[in-house]
This record gives C-alpha cells, sequence and structure tokens, in this order.
C-alpha cells in the first residue's frame, strides 16, 4: 500500500537518534552526519528536484536566511536523488551557500520516511540538534523562519 506524500506516519519521531548516512556532495565533498556532531545543529531539506520551482523556491528561501542559519550554528543539507554535476548545475545557478547531497539509490530518504512513490522524495525538513536527536520535523515547505524557531532562534 503506497502513502500520499503528505503523509507523516513513515517520519522518524522527534527525540530519535537520526540515522548515520555518507553521501557525496554537489561539491564533490563526502559529507556524513556525524561531523557535525557536537558542533552544529544539522537541517536536512529532502526535495523531489533540482530546477523545478517549489523546488528552487524552497531553497532560495533558506539561502535568502543563510545569515540566521549560520548564526544559530546550523548546516543545511540539501537532499534528493539527482547526481553530484545537477546538483552542482543547481546550486551554483542559486548560489547555494550549502551543499546538495547525492541520494541516488533513495537510502538517506529511505531512513528517514521521505521516499515516496516510484522513489520520489516527500518534501521534508528535519531539524537535527548538536547531540544528532531529531528535534523538529515538517512535512512540506516549512518557512525558514519557522525551522529558525525550531533550532531555538530568538529572532
Amino acid at each position: 500500500m503506497f502513502k500520499s506524500f503528505s503523509s507523516g506516519s513513515d517520519l522518524l519521531k522527534v527525540g530519535s537518534v537520526a540515522p548515520s548516512f555518507l553521501a557525496e556532495s554537489s561539491t564533490g565533498d563526502t559529507v556524513s552526519l556525524e561531523q557535525f556532531a557536537g558542533k552544529k545543529h544539522v537541517v536536512l531539506v529532502f526535495y523531489p528536484g533540482d530546477g523545478t520551482p517549489l523546488c528552487t523556491s524552497q531553497l532560495c528561501a533558506i539561502r535568502d536566511s543563510w545569515q540566521r542559519l549560520e548564526a544559530a550554528e546550523t548546516v543545511v543539507l540539501g537532499i534528493n536523488g539527482a547526481d553530484k554535476n545537477r546538483h552542482a548545475q543547481f546550486a551554483s545557478e542559486n548560489k547555494f551557500p550549502f551543499p546538495l547531497l547525492v541520494d541516488s539509490d533513495g537510502t538517506i530518504a529511505s531512513a528517514y520516511g521521505c521516499r515516496g512513490v516510484f522513489g520520489i522524495m516527500k518534501r521534508t525538513v528535519y531539524v537535527i540538534d548538536k547531540q544528532g536527536k531529531i528535534t523538529w520535523v515538517k512535512r512540506g515547505n516549512p518557512s525558514p523562519s519557522d525551522i529558525l524557531s525550531a533550532i531555538g532562534d530568538p529572532t
């Protein structure tokens, strides 16, 4: 039975330990969740496609709030199934200050309950604290101010 794209029944629970991952980024670096442990909050943005109108709008809104996110000791990682070259082009065109991670086989999306029908990413945002625990999750396109509030940014 397929779950709807808006269903939250497959999301990881707040308070649970975020699943570990290792992925190639749009910059060619390998990124792991563990590299931010004890240093940064992590915002994972699962989105369906590079260059599509809503995905571009969502990631550009996060880009436009980048200074506040950095001030809140936060790193953002965009994730979908596109390859490194497509991610690099999309990131460059939109001047994203954060990396986009390659999840071509859907392993990361599956671990986070974000893999939908035919492998399409379910638009979802997770906030993970510096200790590696999920502190907030929202299906859809939450505003950067909602994300910052979840991190604990008072502004």
